[in-house]
Formats: structure tokens, sequence, C-alpha cells
């Protein structure tokens, strides 16, 4: 795949960002494991040298590698230049595109990947940027042989390909899944950088763009199999896992439904209904919550409440974001399970009739959740691409996750990389 007009296997467009320089570790420690067998030429892209080389002598000091800056390459380019994106993209043969909020930086790295021929990997959680750049881009994409990936980060390869994996394992028809995401700290708690908390203010502030999209996109809904999942209360108590629990806000309920509707309607696979939770302990910390999200809706709704809430994240989100993002200490006293709890019916039981009498319980467990499990994901997600070509869609396309890589062997890649996938119980009921 490496050749004089494409020098890299790999480009990590925006490394020197906050995510970007952990994508940008990873891809070197992925390195690493392949020089036995082979080799794995890559780049990190970006608007300055100076900090582009600065992430690459941190990397190196970091693996012990003091050869590591001579050995990559270095490409200047910015959103704002398309020629110098598609300079990038030409000499690639895939983008990992770190450079959010996606909704204002995200089309022009897509555009210039589809017109270069490149396939393109973000880890963007705003749904919104996704189904539109499905709707704009997956026609162009497919006749230019380019794969385009979204959320392949924490949102949303756990719970897209925890559901294909709980789908699998079951012996009979999956019908339903609700996942519940339990983040754990260590001593000093936990904080997110507040790149991820701007994606959600502009999100949640402009929601009715995305009932737009959706309206005029005029798809059918997808069917439902068997009994209908019923929602929970907004907080409910989970007794399984002896928690209150919240509706989990982030993209993995509107990935998880393109995934399921691309699984119908490509490989007439029966659709999985699903619903997404994150738990959050105690009584203390709903409250807590509460107040942070009541604030969050309110002062979303004005471009200065906005302009508030990004320029004082910790404060309104009661110390859960900051600019200065998390310290090593709290990254490496952290990590995350995703318990997912299915429903079905066993074979020869028809879904049109019966109550489900098959219950199955699945789990994703990894490291801290955004800067060591989300480079990994996306990493990995890259490397499918590369290697497991005759596995993937057979032409290119806008995809999620779980439609791209539903017959690959990422979850095996994933299971090697600390990100571990297993069953927990099946049953018949």
């Amino acid at each position: 795949m490496v050749t004089k007009a494409r020098p890299y296997h790999l480009v990590v467009f925006g490394a020197s960002g906050f995510t970007g320089q952990f994508v940008a570790q990873e891809v070197a420690r992925e390195q690493v494991v392949l020089e036995q067998s082979s080799r794995l030429p890559w780049a990190v892209a970006g608007r300055s040298r100076e900090k582009l080389q600065r992430v690459l002598e941190r990397a190196a000091l970091k693996l012990g590698r003091p050869t590591l800056p001579s050995e990559v390459g270095i490409i200047i380019c910015d959103t704002t230049n398309p020629a110098s994106l598609d300079e990038m993209a030409k000499q690639a043969a895939v983008v990992l595109n770190c450079v959010g909020p996606y909704r204002f930086y995200g089309e022009p790295v897509v555009k210039a990947c589809i017109e270069n021929g490149t396939s393109c990997i973000d880890i963007c959680g705003e749904p919104q940027f996704l189904e539109l750049m499905y709707w704009k881009y997956n026609e162009k994409a497919a006749e230019k042989g380019s794969y385009i990936i979204g959320s392949s980060g924490f949102d949303s390869i756990p719970a897209d390909l925890g559901v294909i994996y709980t789908r699998n394992k079951m012996n009979g028809t999956l019908t339903a899944v609700e996942s519940f995401l339990t983040i754990h700290s260590g001593p000093e708690g936990l904080c997110i950088h507040d790149g991820t908390w701007k994606s959600a203010v502009h999100g949640f502030g402009d929601q009715s763009h995305l009932k737009k999209l959706r309206n005029e996109s005029n798809l059918k809904p997808v069917p439902i199999v068997g009994s209908k999942l019923k929602r929970r209360w907004p907080v409910s108590y989970c007794r399984e896992l002896n928690s209150y629990s919240i509706p989990f806000l982030g993209a993995d309920v509107s990935v998880v439904r393109r995934t399921q509707r691309y699984l119908l309607e490509n490989l007439e696979q029966s659709p999985v209904q699903y619903a997404a939770y994150v738990t959050v302990g105690g009584i203390t910390s709903v409250i807590k919550l509460m107040f942070a999200g009541l604030f969050l809706l309110f002062f979303v709704k004005f471009g200065i409440g906005r302009q508030l809430l990004i320029k004082f994240p910790w404060l309104f989100s009661f110390g859960y974001f900051s600019k200065q993002g998390p310290t090593q200490k709290q990254i490496d006293a952290s990590s995350f399970t995703m318990t997912f709890f299915g429903q079905g019916y066993s074979q020869g039981v028809s879904p049109e009739k019966n109550k489900p009498n098959m219950r199955i319980c699945t789990q994703v467990k990894g490291p801290e959740a955004g800067y060591v499990a989300t480079p990994i994901a996306m990493v990995q997600a890259a490397m499918t691409l590369l290697k497991d070509i005759s596995d993937l869609p057979k032409t290119g396309g806008v995809f999620t996750p779980g439609a791209a890589f539903s017959r690959t062997k990422l979850i095996d890649r994933l299971h090697q990389h600390g990100i571990e996938f297993s069953v927990i119980s099946s049953s018949e009921v």
C-alpha cells in the first residue's frame, strides 16, 4: 500500500491536540508491535511543526525510543486551507482525524479524503455531524473507494461492537439490548478535557438542526422484532448493578441504530432495539448530575449562555470537565465497564406472538475511556482497515464502526490491546 505517491499508511491529523497526542503515542506503540512482521510508515499532521515535533519527542521519552522523532513524517496542514488537506490526503492510506469539534472542522477533512480516494477515521461523538456526512458524502465515498468511518473512539466502538458481540454470542435471536456504562476512578477522581464539553454544548444547543435533518431524510422506521423495549425513567435504579442510572447522552444510541439499519438492509440481519444508560452510583451523585444537566440544558438555549458554559467548563460541570484535562495519575487510575443486558428468542420460538424467553449479559471492559481506550479503538480500527480488506463492505462509503467492521477481526484486535469482550451469563427463561 505504500508507494511513492502515498508514503504513509497512517497520518494522525491534529496530533498536537489533547487527544491527538495520545493517538500518536498509540500509533508509535503499534509500530513497535508490528516491527517484527511488517513496517508501519506514518506521519503526524497539523498547523505547527514545533508542536508536532514536541509531541513526537514526548512520545519518544514515554516509550523509551529516542529515534522515534526521526522515523515519523511531519505534514503541515490546516482545516482552513483545502489545498493543504488535499496534500495530506494524497500522502496517506488512512487519515486519523483528531480535530474537533467536528461540526466546525470535520467536513473539509472528509471532503479532502474522498476527493483523493483516502480512507478516514474519526472519534466524533456528535450525531448531527455523523449523520450529515452520511447524507452528503456516502455515494461519493463509495464511488471513490474511500471508507469514512465516524465515532471510532469511546463513542461508539464499545457500544456498537458490544451489541454485535452480544448478538453473535446469543443462541437464538437477539431483539433488544440495554447497556450500562460504569466509569471507575481512582482517589483523585475524574476529569475530562473541555474539548468534549465544547462538542456537547454546541450539540445540545443545536438539537433542532438534528431533528430537521432526520425529518428530511424521510427514512422508514427500522421494524421492531419481538417485544418493544420499554424506556426507563430519567433516573432509574438498576438492580443487577446496584446503582442508579441516567440515560447516556453521547452518540451511542444514534450510532447503534444506524448500524442496525445497515445490517438489516445490507446483510438481512434481524434488527436489535437499543437503549444506553450510565450508572451514577448513589443519590448524591444523582443530585449533582441533575443540577449539572439542568444548567447545561438551560444555558445552551442562548448564545451568551453557550459562551459562559464554554468559558467556565469546570464551574458548570461541577468539576468533571476542565481546560487542562486529566492528570496522568487520574488517567492511570481510571477504567470503564460497559454491561449489556440482552433479551430475545431461542431457536424455533416466534417473536411475533411470544414473550422473550432468552436472556444474555455481556461486558466490555477497558482502561480509561477518553485518552487510553479511545486511541486504542481508533488505531485498531485503522489497522483493521489496512489488514482485513476482504472482510470490509465491498465498496467504500460513510459507515458506522459496526457497519464497517461487523465481519472483521476488530473485536479480537481490541481484546489483545486491553479492551476485553466477555459473556457474563446466558440463559433460557
